[in-house]
């Protein structure tokens, strides 16, 4: 009997991949095609009515209710979950899931819930992956890899991003590490799905940045300063989407009620400011981008509308809102030091990726991918920064850590974002006991 060699192996690897990877690329670049012309057609429809997000409490309402009901992992937002399934739960999604998440999702954000819509598609597509595991009866670390292939695909095909979406399908499970073994597939899987999109009338927005100044040591530096203020710009997000998270457990009421008080608030900041800051926000972002002077209260509002809505019933994805932030906080800082604002909106919407999702690889992928080759360079600079600034917090807690940005946690590699953050926290909390009790001995008090 011929013994089977390394390479038969590999190509048969290759080729069973390459055959998964093309179904799930082609079943989330349906689904997303769905989802996204659903999405249009309910906001075209809301959008005739001037008023329309009055009926915001009742949205987040029905939203809450629906994914209490009905499929309770579908609540928040998408990537998230999917994250945590692949850690806690051999990467096993609910079929009920995927309709739950599709409704919910609509709902929210044709009222004018500040959420995103790649969550919503990364869960649709982990889900869809996960059920067809389940019919082919894979085990679970094949299971896993066609979850992920479904986040690639998902983030591939809402954003017009294959390269870009498959790096962040591998990169975002882990902080500090790329899951090379799944590399092919999600590329695959990207692909498919953002040639199925496009195919089935799904448009995207790109946008080429002609300002890049010639390299000069003063430019760099503003860049990398950039980077160290987008990176206190995520934080700010994270721990607000945190802070809101903390006050809607400490209600203690039905949670369908919390839509209620959610969906008022969103009211009412619609009425002080405007409702520029609801719903997917991307006339905003657009402004930013080809250089509108934007509000210098703009990132931090949308920051509150983004962790309310996700917080108290709404559903839908979380990077929408980063890039919303992110270009807005980008265009003041280059208002502020003279700079060109498009350029830095650019470098700031991919910057804020890259420090609250802790993805730099995929953020600076998604540059070249949206805004040209030119701000590349920078935006990677500004992305790395942005990434070793934001520390060890993430707007997705179910990461697991594969190596630490510096040696402040010990011990936490292998452990998740919010199991380590608090364990982190009580050994500050217990080292500020311990120094308080010796100023006391040492002075009496």
């Amino acid at each position: 009997m011929r013994k089977v060699t390394e390479s038969t192996v590999l190509f048969i690897s290759v080729l069973k991949w390459f055959v998964l990877a093309s179904v799930v690329g082609i079943i989330v670049g349906f689904s997303t095609a769905i989802f996204i012309h659903a999405l249009n057609y309910s906001s075209n429809f809301t959008g005739r009515f001037s008023l329309y997000y009055l009926f915001l409490p009742l949205a987040l309402f029905l939203s809450s209710l629906i994914s209490k009901y009905l499929a309770p992992e579908a609540e928040g937002h998408g990537t998230e979950k999917v994250i945590e399934a692949v850690h806690k739960r051999s990467a096993k999604i609910k079929a009920a899931v995927i309709p739950v998440k599709l409704l919910t999702t609509i709902i929210t954000l044709a009222f004018g819930g500040s959420a995103g819509k790649e969550g919503p598609c990364a869960q649709i597509g982990g889900g869809l992956s996960s059920v067809f595991a389940g019919i082919l009866k894979f085990d679970s670390k094949d299971r896993k890899k066609l979850v992920v292939c479904g986040i690639s695909a998902g983030f591939a095909s809402v954003f017009g991003t294959p390269i870009a979406g498959a790096i962040f399908g591998i990169e975002v499970l882990f902080i500090g590490g790329i899951m090379y073994d799944i590399l092919l597939p999600s590329f695959i899987a990207g692909v498919m799905s953002h040639q199925v999109s496009t195919a089935l009338g799904v448009s995207y927005f790109y946008h080429t940045v002609e300002f890049v100044p010639e390299f000069s040591e003063i430019f760099f530096l503003k860049v990398l300063f950039s980077g160290i203020f987008i990176g206190l710009c995520s934080l700010l997000f994270i721990e607000s989407m945190k802070y809101f998270k903390d006050i809607s457990d400490r209600i203690k009421i039905w949670n369908p009620f919390k839509g209620l008080i959610g969906g008022a608030a969103l009211v009412l900041i619609a009425l002080v400011f405007s409702t520029d800051y609801l719903g997917l926000g991307l006339e905003t972002i657009e402004a930013s981008l080809v250089g509108t002077e934007i509000s210098w209260l703009a990132f931090l509002i949308k920051i509150v509308t983004a962790s309310i809505t996700l917080s108290f019933g709404g559903s839908g994805g979380v990077v929408t809102p980063i890039f919303f932030v992110g270009s807005s906080f980008g265009n003041m800082y280059g208002q502020i030091l003279g700079l060109d604002p498009s350029t830095f909106a650019a470098i700031g919407m991919v910057g804020l990726l890259a420090g609250c999702a802790n993805t730099p690889i995929a953020a600076s992928i998604l540059a070249v991918e949206l805004f040209g080759p030119k701000i590349a360079p920078y935006a990677a600079v500004a992305s790395v920064t942005s990434f070793l600034m934001t520390g060890h917090r993430s707007i997705y807690p179910s990461q697991v850590y594969a190596f630490m940005k510096s040696s402040s946690i010990k011990g936490a590699v292998g452990k998740e974002v919010e199991s380590a953050v608090t364990e982190f926290h009580l050994r500050k909390k217990g080292l500020i006991t311990s120094v308080m009790r010796l100023f006391r001995k040492l002075f009496g008090r």
